[in-house]
């Protein structure tokens, strides 16, 4: 494969895209599980301090279903594939291979011996789905998370068009227009407080919550940014000509709405930090990997970055991320062989 410069170098894996190989006996210096904003963003650093790279993506990006990402400079209003296309392009350029596939296990080895690296560095051997490995010095976790979006009728098939999540995402899109939000919760009301910034004509569904539920505070906010209270629960959503027209309680009721905000359930990728060994932290949005300010965990040699650490991750923020835990892999494996060619 070919950097920037024009020079070959080896890389860590061989085959066609969508095969499922093992490493050659040298391994890889980095593998990065996960090929989204903080993954290639993570990739492209390492592949620029020229570490031999391999991005491990099973295709599965959180924005998918968005037809576009809002508030990243430069940036504003590229599609999700456009904007992962060109970063698949940009660390190509720098000798990075990027592998489609899915990352079922991980362990570590005993030594870097294992890795063929030869530092005394502890490795890490990743099985592929398809039964192929590969062994690396340090790993980068850029798995993300799932939304689990609220069991009503409709939501699912609309999410990322007019059943939305996040106002910073998509609020400028749909300013002005009737807003409804479905009470689904603990953050509810601060969601239905927020979207009232992006238009005056906002509805909150109580849906299963019950009104005495919410607090005085939370009653005189909502009155304070206009935000209109309806009890009931959501039976499903009106639609018209394919773009939604209301929504619909289960009393019969049909409430004239053109977007509707939801809050998912966070259901972050963690399986292969738990295998590890990871600390994780319990949080209102689910249990995230205890890292320091560069990403790395409590297993040494993984780092973790995007949404594998906290829901709220914006693209801007995961690329951030990705690089940060590049920028300190690259210094630990530098200071690492340092160490060791000094030793003894």
């Amino acid at each position: 494969m070919t950097e920037k410069s024009g020079r070959t170098r080896d890389g860590c894996a061989h085959g066609t895209a969508g095969a499922h190989v093992a490493g050659t006996g040298d391994g890889c210096d980095v593998v990065v599980v996960g090929g989204g904003a903080a993954g290639l963003s993570a990739a492209l650093v390492l592949g620029r301090a020229r570490l031999r790279t391999l991005v491990v993506d099973a295709g599965e990006p959180r924005n998918a279903p968005s037809s576009y990402l809002q508030g990243y400079l430069s940036r504003d209003g590229m599609s999700p594939a456009a904007f992962l296309a060109a970063g698949r392009e940009e660390i190509a350029g720098y000798g990075v291979e990027l592998l489609a596939g899915r990352v079922t296990d991980v362990a570590r080895d005993g030594t870097a011996a294992g890795t063929g690296t030869g530092t005394g560095d502890t490795g890490f051997t990743v099985l592929l789905d398809g039964g192929g490995t590969v062994r690396a010095r340090r790993l980068i976790v850029a798995t993300g998370l799932e939304d689990e979006l609220p069991a009503v009728p409709g939501v699912a098939e609309r999410f990322g068009r007019d059943v939305l999540h996040c106002p910073f995402c998509h609020g400028w899109e749909v300013r002005d227009q009737p807003f409804g939000v479905l009470a689904s919760g603990a953050m509810s009301v601060h969601q239905a407080l927020m979207v009232s910034r992006w238009s005056k004509d906002v509805t909150f569904f109580l849906h299963t919550v019950a009104e005495e539920e919410l607090s005085d505070q939370d009653l005189r906010r909502l009155a304070a940014a206009g935000v209109g209270v309806v009890p009931g629960e959501v039976a499903g959503l009106v639609v018209e000509d394919d773009r939604l027209t209301g929504v619909h309680l289960a009393d019969g009721s049909v409430h004239a709405r053109s977007v509707l905000y939801v809050g998912p359930r966070p259901v972050p990728r963690t399986g292969l930090l738990e295998r590890l060994g990871a600390e994780l932290s319990e949080t209102p949005f689910g249990a995230y990997p205890v890292v320091d300010p560069t990403g790395l965990t409590s297993v040494p040699g993984v780092w973790a970055a995007g949404n594998a650490v906290g829901f709220a991750e914006q693209v801007v923020h995961a690329a951030s991320g990705g690089y940060r835990a590049a920028a300190a892999v690259v210094g630990d494996l530098l200071m690492t062989d340092l160490d060791a060619a000094t030793a003894g």
